[in-house]
């Protein structure tokens, strides 16, 4: 009975991540019986070293670790997929999944150490600070200075079309939630948002759902340009990969800067494990430097402007755009900015 029970439970685990639209997957066998079921957006060579790091504090835990987009993780946890930990880039999604009654309460020594803007309710937790950057080919701006506002960049895209025309990236805010989440509290915050977008629309931008193929575009010359690049994967990317130079600019007019979030959901079964996982990522997001990690603590460093420069805060505001009034009508203004004809 217990081998056709367990036969049963993996044929519907199965099915479950058939019904996915997943980008990776892997399982980090452990020498025990517990499993951690995690459901990500976090890239598998991103978040590896976190994954080894927990297996090494508890080496009996098997890790099953599942890579998807931000709304197929919202779908997901909203539809009762049974995964123990929910890690996102998108964090108004993670907020209005929590707001709807869909995570756990968790507290611990090490979550109550958290900053009062990097959790929620006790229910989500933010471990990381990622800036949204510009990435800019150096070989296509070789002869050209280069931006630090966007008014700079704006500039430059009008006075050389045809250098741009076709090679500029960003993301297609309607299938890519972080793109969306940067977009919208760009737009809250920066008039120059809508006229940059409607430059951009006249070279007929290239649109991508994630940050990772715009990184290589730009580092094989394929785009001159990827705006509103996820900053920790450029830097984790490029560091490894061969190809051209590459500047990473942040915009010193206004910079986003997103928290990226873990919670719990309802659905969960090992709790336990999912705390304990979430108590390394809050032990790791107070750390005084990056270090040899991929992802960025929470606390800035270095010559970058401060934390306070531009963040997205966990809160109610967060759900302004996901309205769905809201949304189509953000989206209908996007749409005529960006795909002109």
């Amino acid at each position: 009975m217990r081998v056709a029970c367990l036969a049963i439970g993996l044929s519907l685990w199965a099915g479950l991540l058939m019904a996915l639209e997943i980008e990776d997957h892997r399982v980090y066998p452990g020498t025990g019986a517990d499993t951690l079921h995690i459901l990500s957006t976090a890239d598998l060579d991103v978040f590896d070293p976190y994954l080894r790091a927990f297996q090494t504090r508890r080496p009996g835990v098997t890790l099953d670790y599942t890579v998807v987009s931000s709304a197929q993780l919202h779908r997901a946890i909203r539809d009762g997929a049974r995964f123990d930990l929910a890690i996102s880039s998108a964090m108004d999604l993670q907020f209005q999944m929590a707001n709807d009654g869909l995570a756990r309460d968790y507290t611990s020594d090490r979550t109550a150490a958290l900053p009062d803007w990097a959790r929620w309710r006790d229910q989500v937790f933010a471990f990381t600070a990622e800036p949204a950057v510009v990435l800019l080919s150096a070989q296509r701006f070789h002869d050209l200075p280069l931006p630090r506002t966007r008014q700079d960049l704006i500039t430059l895209l009008r006075d050389y079309p045809e250098r741009f025309q076709g090679a500029v990236g960003t993301y297609d805010v309607r299938i890519s939630g972080l793109g969306y989440l940067f977009a919208t509290q760009e737009a809250r915050s920066t008039d120059a948002f809508w006229r940059l977008s409607e430059v951009m629309g006249r070279l007929q931008p290239q649109l991508f759902c994630c940050s990772g193929q715009m990184i290589d575009d730009v580092a094989q010359g394929r785009l001159a340009m990827a705006y509103n690049v996820l900053g920790s994967y450029a830097t984790d990317r490029l560091s490894q990969e061969s190809g051209g130079p590459v500047h990473i600019l942040r915009m010193q007019d206004f910079a986003n800067v997103m928290l990226r979030t873990a919670l719990i959901p309802q659905t969960a079964d090992n709790t336990a494990g999912a705390g304990a996982f979430i108590d390394m990522l809050a032990e790791l997001a107070l750390r005084d430097a990056a270090g040899d990690w991929p992802l960025p603590p929470l606390r800035q460093s270095g010559d970058d402007p401060p934390l306070d420069f531009g963040p997205i805060r966990l809160g109610p505001a967060l759900m302004v755009y996901l309205d769905p009034l809201n949304r189509r009508a953000f989206l209908d203004e996007w749409e005529n900015a960006m795909e002109q004809r």
